[in-house]
């Protein structure tokens, strides 16, 4: 995940006769952002219905945390911000998240989706955990697949999956594939 930095309130120092001089900003230290991109994952998956429909990513910016993603529920949204503002440090939370449309289609689209995917024998693993691994987001018959799988094999297999069901109209596939470290390499 890349972190991106963005300035900091400046702070003012005063004194009588002189005018507001403005000092450089300060970042927050490196074990700040790594503490707090930990509780915005775990008040993420927390979530009582955050499910396989939706997929929340964050970015953290300094103080403030932005929220992307997509959510198949508006209250969603205002539960992720809600969660996200109780961390302590958090000055601000950005909140743009997608809420997608209510739609009946959509809705037999995400679990036909999830058929075809999470039932397909080479790909049940998936099914097992709790958070599920491939995230299925659908907006007006378009599909959007996000998350991590373990090989370019199950990438595709999902993607193939996705464009059998009826109803689809296209399929952008996201899911990511982690690098595997070689045996005999040093990280230096």
């Amino acid at each position: 995940m890349k972190l991106t930095t963005t300035a900091l309130p400046l702070i003012f120092m005063a004194s009588f006769a002189w005018p507001i001089v403005q000092q450089k900003a300060s970042q927050p230290p490196a074990r700040f952002t790594e503490r707090v991109q930990k509780e915005v994952i775990h008040k993420i998956l927390m979530m009582p219905n955050y499910d396989v429909f939706d997929s929340i990513s964050f970015k953290v910016e300094g103080y403030n945390v932005v929220l992307l993603g997509y959510v198949s529920q508006p209250y969603l949204k205002s539960d992720a911000e809600h969660a996200v503002k109780k961390i302590e440090g958090v000055e601000k939370v950005d909140n743009r998240i997608e809420v997608l449309p209510v739609s009946p289609n959509d809705d037999r689209l995400r679990l036909q989706l999830f058929q075809a995917i999470y039932r397909y024998g080479p790909l049940q693993r998936y099914a097992l955990p709790p958070i599920k691994p491939i995230r299925i987001i659908v907006t007006r018959g378009h599909v959007i697949l996000e998350g991590v799988v373990d090989s370019a094999m199950d990438k595709n297999l999902a993607n193939i999956r996705a464009n059998q069901v009826p109803g689809v109209f296209s399929v952008t596939n996201n899911l990511i594939v982690p690098q595997k470290k070689s045996r005999g390499s040093k990280t230096q």
